[in-house]
């Protein structure tokens, strides 16, 4: 099944939603507060295709699907009777904030997430993991607390071994969700998140095939093992930083030049990368069942 139309994707939901949301959630709270001043730039987005000479519109193409999200439960019925007809996205907020807690409890939901406008947020923070930058003020998650740890030995700086403390409570907290249940429900607002995606400028592109590959680049991260070694930028002219923290960078040109996704779960530490990146392989086998269609 290469075409479908948005009808069928809409039939073929039901249930209750979250996967992608709280394990990308917790990578992105990683790098909330890391990337505060540096990442302050709007949405990264493709350039609209410029057209040589005006003409008519065309309709928006079907997507072109490899991983059809229903195939996540193909035990679901197609038309389930008692699911009610989805808000438009404009309109979501309290049907997705509802979810949420319904899912997880009010007092997580308030802890972690910043549920305001969240399909778009997330669907533009999965759609940015993996590239160069990713702008903060549109991640889906609260700030973790305190600031970034850091450690000096023999006159360099290091990331601290304590840093990684910071996380652990969203950790456990994504450990903790059921994945099954989760699915389900990101199954049944499916159509909520292909909207957001369109908006972006992907008329043509389908937003689970976009989530799978972002969850197999994250789990292509490199295992990290002893300290990490970082530098600062020089900074120029008579004005400091505030927060000098914020300007952090890995000192290994390999490790800096990698995504945005990739340097927040490096920075987590290796054993909150380890826990995240298990939860997202069980995630991927969820929501991908099927070989991807040709």
């Amino acid at each position: 099944m290469c075409n479908a139309s948005r009808s069928e994707m809409r039939l073929k939901s039901t249930a209750r939603w979250l996967a992608p949301v709280l394990v990308l959630a917790a990578i992105a709270a990683g790098a909330f507060y890391w990337w505060q001043q540096r990442q302050e730039s709007a949405i990264v987005a493709p350039e609209p295709p410029r057209a040589e000479a005006p003409a008519p519109s065309p309709a928006p193409a079907e997507p072109q699907l490899r991983h059809p999200v229903w195939e996540a439960r193909p035990e679901l019925p197609e038309q389930p009777a008692a699911a009610a007809p989805l808000p438009a996205l404009g309109e979501s907020d309290k049907l997705v904030q509802d979810e949420l807690v319904g899912l997880v409890g009010r007092e997580p939901v308030l802890a972690f997430l910043s549920a305001s406008n969240y399909v778009r947020r997330f669907v533009t923070t999965v759609d940015n993991l993996p590239r160069k930058h990713a702008a903060v003020r549109l991640w889906p998650v609260n700030p973790a607390p305190d600031r970034f740890a850091t450690e000096e030995q023999a006159n360099a700086t290091y990331v601290s071994a304590s840093n990684s403390r910071r996380y652990e409570p969203l950790v456990r907290f994504v450990e903790s969700v059921n994945t099954g249940a989760a699915v389900a429900l990101y199954v049944r607002l499916y159509p909520l998140c292909q909207r957001a995606y369109e908006e972006l400028g992907y008329p043509g592109r389908y937003f689970n095939d976009r989530l799978i590959e972002v969850i197999d680049h994250l789990l292509a991260t490199p295992e990290m093992s002893g300290p990490i070694l970082l530098t600062r930028p020089e900074v120029r002219g008579p004005i400091k930083p505030e927060r000098p923290w914020v300007m952090y960078q890995f000192a290994d040109p390999a490790l800096e030049s990698r995504s945005a996704g990739q340097k927040i779960l490096i920075r987590m530490g290796s054993e909150n990368a380890t826990r995240l990146k298990a939860k997202l392989a069980d995630l991927r086998r969820q929501l991908a069942p099927a070989a991807p269609k040709p």
